[in-house]
């Protein structure tokens, strides 16, 4: 979960990237503002006072920051 000029969001995305990368994943980048502005509330009001938020198969994993070592653990787990 992002929101545009979010200078942490923009770290995170391109942290992620690089992670992903090891797993042939691609983030996705879900703009809560947009979202909300196209109707969908949810976003916004459930992650948009701590962006970027990383979500991981529809939960909630990290916040403010990527926290490399837990999400490559949890991706590693679901490799199994």
């Amino acid at each position: 979960m992002s929101r545009a000029g979010c200078t942490a969001c923009a770290r995170a995305h391109q942290e992620l990237t690089v992670i992903l990368a090891d797993y042939d994943l691609t983030p996705v980048v879900v703009d809560v503002d947009q979202r909300a502005a196209e109707g969908d509330k949810f976003p916004r009001a459930e992650y948009g006072d701590r962006v970027p938020v990383v979500v991981l198969n529809g939960r909630e994993h990290s916040y403010w920051e990527v926290d490399e070592r837990r999400l490559r653990a949890d991706l590693d787990a679901l490799r199994q």
